[in-house]
């Protein structure tokens, strides 16, 4: 009865079946092993978060470029504060309120660091912002890397009013001052006086984040293709089955016959 698996039109669903099985198989454990690497990544940025936390800070020049290894190490700076920015519509322990970002022109580099000296809540307010310290300072904080449009709780608003800028970057600051910019930030761990410390947070790419669920949904799908084709190649071989068998019993019209298109 199942001679019909022989012919040209059934070898050619077999052997797309043969080849579609693996295939989801393969695509479905890849995106398993990447959503594993996210998960992976989360747990590693976890645990470097919490040496850092406790690590001697390091100076600037030492952990630049800023990375997914070197975003969150605490390092330390010193120079002079020069111009001071407001970034608002920052959320801290659910409150809304605002950043307070000085310049630091960094000693001996003809360059200037972004730093976060603590947050407040409100509305952004110049005059509610404590002014930077005189003369020569030195910070000590967690080194993070520039933000973009899309990073965890930038919120990409234009016609900001003038002394207010939405991304922490070095793209968005060059033009605000008289100097280079580092490509990179620091949040004090001690905010200055009147203002709440900005935790520092892990680097883009190494949290459970949309994408790495997106891969664990992918992976179920993949999976679920590959039991969709078998079920179906089942189904199909049952169904001409039951139609040859009911054409010999004379239940119904005779099946054309895939090799020569005689009844059968």
């Amino acid at each position: 009865m199942y001679r019909f698996l022989l012919t040209p039109r059934w070898w050619g669903i077999n052997i797309f079946v043969l080849l579609a099985i693996p295939v989801c198989i393969f695509m479905g454990s890849w995106q398993l092993s990447r959503f594993e690497d996210r998960v992976q990544d989360h747990k590693t940025a976890s645990e470097q978060t919490k040496v850092n936390e406790t690590a001697a800070p390091e100076p600037l020049a030492s952990v630049l470029p800023v990375d997914q290894k070197t975003s969150g190490k605490r390092t330390t700076a010193t120079g002079h504060y020069g111009k001071q920015l407001l970034v608002p519509n920052r959320d801290l322990d659910e409150r809304s309120g605002f950043y307070v970002v000085t310049l630091l022109k960094v000693e001996g580099t003809g360059k200037a660091l972004p730093v976060v000296r603590g947050w407040m809540p409100g509305k952004a307010s110049a005059a509610k912002a404590p002014a930077a310290p005189k003369g020569e300072v030195t910070v000590v904080g967690a080194l993070q890397a520039s933000e973009s449009a899309t990073s965890n709780g930038v919120t990409a608003s234009g016609g900001l009013p003038s002394g207010q800028v939405g991304v922490i970057s070095a793209a968005s600051l060059v033009n605000l001052v008289p100097y280079e910019v580092y490509d990179g930030w620091v949040t004090l761990d001690k905010a200055d006086s009147g203002m709440t410390a900005v935790p520092a947070t892990a680097p883009e790419g190494s949290g459970l984040d949309l994408k790495a669920f997106q891969n664990l949904g992918y992976t179920g799908e993949w999976f679920v293709f590959a039991g969709f084709v078998v079920f179906m190649w089942f189904r199909l071989v049952r169904r001409e089955a039951e139609a040859l068998r009911d054409a010999e019993l004379g239940i119904t019209e005779p099946v054309p016959s895939a090799e020569t298109g005689a009844s059968v």
